[in-house]
């Protein structure tokens, strides 16, 4: 492996952590613009969407760059593959918080619900399970990415629980209705990011052992 290549290598990984970190926090942000009605920290996760998809657009060109010069096989060529795949899944993240946030900023502006919502533990469990999924990415860990495959039910179990109660709460009050929709949106983008998370824990298997389990990762999740 030439050093040439190797340099190429580190830089990829600092771009994709950057990006990351840039993801992360935008989720981070627009949830917490929903759960503290902050319609400031919404706008800031609008302007931010524009930096995140320069950065997608950096990484992807820096491998297709490296497929070009250094034509890696194997285990290198697997790790270029997915570093397009997740930063794609990446930058869909950015775009379900964008979602997020706007969803934030409407209902900042009216009456919350009278009924009480769990979005910020089910914030937490969609936040680890993106750090996790990347850390796992990063280490090349097999255990963290099964661990992160596995939380993806949980996260599941928040969405669920979301709409049963969003449900009554519309059945009841039909006046709740618009709001109750831009709720139920918001589960619904941090499900999607969860099973983002979850792909890219996917294509750490694939990256590592060579295995693809998409559509199947509870089978191999729940194999010791």
């Amino acid at each position: 492996m030439s050093k040439h290549f190797l340099r190429d290598i580190e830089l990829l990984k600092k771009q994709l952590v950057d990006i990351s970190s840039m993801v992360e926090a935008a989720i981070y942000k627009a949830a917490s613009a929903l759960i503290n009605r902050n319609s400031e920290l919404a706008a800031e996760v609008l302007a931010g969407d524009a930096e995140i998809d320069q950065k997608e657009i950096q990484v992807e060109e820096e491998c297709l760059k490296i497929l070009a010069l250094h034509q890696p096989v194997a285990a290198d060529l697997r790790f270029i593959i997915v570093v397009l795949k997740v930063n794609n899944d990446l930058e869909r993240m950015g775009d379900l918080s964008v979602n997020i946030a706007e969803r934030a900023a409407y209902l900042s502006t009216h009456e919350p619900l009278a009924i009480h919502l769990n979005f910020e533990l089910m914030t937490k469990e969609v936040c680890t399970m993106v750090r996790e999924s990347l850390d796992s990415l990063t280490k090349h860990d097999l255990p963290l990415a099964k661990r992160v495959m596995k939380n993806d039910d949980v996260v599941d179990d928040f969405n669920r629980e979301m709409f049963v109660s969003l449900q009554d709460t519309m059945q009841k009050d039909p006046t709740t209705v618009k709001r109750a929709i831009h709720l139920l949106s918001v589960s619904r983008h941090l499900e999607r990011i969860a099973d983002l998370a979850t792909n890219i824990a996917e294509d750490v298997v694939f990256m590592v052992e060579g295995e693809l389990i998409r559509h199947r990762h509870n089978d191999y999740s729940d194999s010791e």
